[in-house]
């Protein structure tokens, strides 16, 4: 039972005990007034009568007679005249008068008539003595109107006792219950600040919770920012703030291995002349020149989809988008920084080579296409900028048109599959299997990341979101011994109602097995549409399935959006693990995320691990599980 229930039931309780205790008190004390005056009465009447009977003379006839007259006019229950020696002379008795008073209240509540007493006298000699008892039958009409009214007032007061009662729990309810959400929401990293009721022992309790949420919010703001310098110091160039060549190298191997992600491209910026430069105006001036092309990456970066700029060496910088146009963006980023550096120094060349990438492409072979773009670039003697080779994709259809009839015949033939890979808990046993959606053209599978991002633009990531949902509630009902799956999904699946429906819809079908379905967003994706994920977290929470983020850390700080996301789980970006064994700033970070996110109550993995070395390094850092290219491998050996 509720406090709140327990101190409404303790109210009624005490106010019933005072009504009975009132009622009892008010019933007895009128009952013993009625039993005195029943006693005065009989007293007084038996006094009057002995006086009258006592100035005649009369014989024992005629005293038979006066005693048959007073008893038929008088209400009395019966009337004894007694000789001096105690022998009855004249006896008169009367049934009982009949009223409505029930008989239950009667023997509860007794009302007895004490007998009246006189003496009758002769002149000086006693000739008897008269006994008179009236009858009682008005006194308990009048005892039972009486508590009758008294049951009335009471049980009127015992109502607007309790209406007052519940005014005065839900007036001190509602801090209480504030409180209460502020308490859930520290255990969920959420900050929530009261303000103070005007009740002294609430103000003071919300005054202490209001602390309590500032101390925790300010430790966990300074724990955050602290690993967010702590990352920055590791992955950045210390002159430009931009990523440097270690956390560029990592972030080029992601991008290009992440099958549901649509093709890229690539921008190297070659500045030929900063040695001569820093000659000839000094550190500080060439310093604030690099801090200008810094800015100007940055700036491009911040238009153009997953921009991600990096500081290779001295006079390398490079851009990495999913921006489809990279053409159109090269050039506008050269325009940029010939205007922006000739201000400052007009011995300075520009060479730009660029060129597009997509999934299955080796880093290597992208790097060497567009080395050789900067050469040719240059060859010529001034700044340019030159694209490396198109990429030749035999039998790839040309226009949406294309794809669409391509993907829609694979999934009219079922030509469709997940695969899966294996992610393990940090004891090395299975914890859960990710999926990866396959589709047949021309005889062959080919990955997500050929399709998803054309079959998005054309409008069916829903449906193959969905197609993906089945085969891994099939699978899980095949091999009912294996563990969770975790499945993607596109943001602009879950931004469309249809397609939730039609997901809660498949879960329902098989409610036994949704549980065991994990979900994963990209960190980029949720963050930009918080309400959508909140939205989508209602919808299949009933099932039990879980909800997490995939790429996990790029945008460490809005950390403080998690508790708003309600997930269950994150998975760190493989930039931060490749080569963490060589990194201890980034073997920090990791361990710094790890710590935070098992504060909030979440799950933290690892993915893209691919080497023993990197599954090595993270088994230290306590993480819940690893998956990657090592991680099947060590289960094939």
């Amino acid at each position: 039972m509720s406090m709140y229930r327990q101190l409404y039931v303790a109210i009624i309780l005490c106010t019933l005990l005072a009504l009975v205790g009132s009622l009892l008190a008010s019933v007895l004390s009128t009952r013993a007034y009625l039993s005195e005056q029943l006693r005065m009465k009989n007293m007084d009447n038996a006094t009057v009568i002995a006086l009258s009977i006592s100035q005649k003379d009369i014989d024992a006839i005629d005293l038979e007679l006066v005693v048959a007259s007073l008893f038929d006019n008088g209400h009395y229950a019966s009337i004894k005249i007694l000789s001096p020696d105690g022998v009855t002379i004249v006896e008169r008795h009367s049934v009982e008068e009949f009223n409505p008073v029930p008989d239950w209240f009667k023997r509860l509540f007794p009302i007895i008539s004490v007998p009246g007493l006189a003496q009758i006298n002769s002149k000086w000699t006693q000739i008897g003595t008269i006994q008179l008892i009236s009858q009682n039958g008005n006194a308990y009409q009048t005892l039972w109107n009486s508590s009758r009214e008294m049951v009335a007032a009471l049980s009127m007061s015992a109502f607007i006792a309790a209406y007052l009662a519940t005014l005065v729990l839900r007036r001190l309810k509602k801090p209480l219950q504030k409180v209460i959400e502020q308490a859930q929401g520290l255990s969920e990293r959420r900050f929530i600040i009261n303000e103070e009721p005007n009740v002294p022992e609430l103000r003071q309790l919300t005054n202490a919770m209001n602390s309590a949420a500032n101390l925790l919010k300010n430790i966990f703001a300074d724990e955050a920012k602290r690993i967010e310098t702590l990352r920055q110091m590791t992955n950045t160039d210390s002159v430009t703030g931009l990523a440097n060549r270690t956390h560029f190298m990592s972030m080029l191997l992601t991008m290009m291995e992440a099958e549901n992600a649509p093709p890229g491209g690539l921008i190297i910026l070659r500045a030929q002349g900063l040695s001569e430069l820093n000659q000839h105006i000094g550190r500080a001036k060439t310093d604030e020149l690099l801090k200008k092309i810094g800015r100007c990456f940055v700036e491009h970066q911040c238009d153009i989809a997953e921009g991600f700029s990096a500081r290779l060496n001295g006079t390398d910088f490079a851009l990495l988008t999913r921006e489809p146009n990279i053409q159109a963006l090269a050039q506008r980023l050269f325009e940029a920084l010939s205007q922006e550096s000739f201000a400052l120094a007009t011995g300075l060349k520009f060479y730009i080579g660029y060129s597009q990438y997509e999934y299955g492409m080796a880093p290597g072979s992208l790097l060497a296409q567009i080395d050789v773009a900067i050469a040719t670039a240059e060859s010529n003697g001034l700044s340019s900028v030159c694209g490396a080779t198109p990429l030749n994709i035999e039998h790839m259809p040309k226009t949406n048109d294309d794809w669409s009839k391509l993907i829609l015949r694979a999934l009219s033939q079922n030509w469709v599959k997940l695969e899966f890979f294996p992610v393990l808990n940090k004891n090395g046993l299975l914890d859960h299997k990710e999926s990866a959606l396959r589709l047949m053209f021309g005889g062959k599978w080919f990955p997500a990341g050929r399709f998803f991002p054309i079959a998005e633009r054309l409008g069916l990531s829903a449906r193959l979101d969905l197609i993906g949902v089945k085969l891994a509630l099939e699978e899980l009902q095949n091999y009912s011994t294996e563990r969770d799956i975790a499945v993607n999904l596109s943001i602009k699946s879950l931004q469309n109602a249809d397609f939730r429906s039609q997901l809660r819809l498949i879960l329902a079908s098989k409610p036994l097995l949704a549980k065991n379905i994990w979900f994963e967003v990209s960190e980029n994706s949720a963050y930009a549409n918080v309400d959508t994920i909140r939205t989508f977290h209602r919808d299949v929470q009933a099932f039990g399935c879980k909800i997490g983020l995939e790429h996990f850390g790029k945008q460490f700080v809005k950390i403080n959006l998690l508790h708003e996301l309600q997930i269950h789980f994150v998975k760190i970006d493989a930039s931060f693990v490749r080569g963490i064994e060589n990194n201890t700033g980034n073997q920090e970070f990791v361990k710094g995320i790890s710590n935070i996110i098992h504060r909030l109550g979440m799950q933290v993995f690892a993915e893209g691990i691919n080497t023993e070395a990197e599954m090595q390094a993270l088994l230290l850092l306590d993480l819940d599980g690893l998956t990657g290219p090592a991680i099947g491998r060590s289960l094939q050996e």
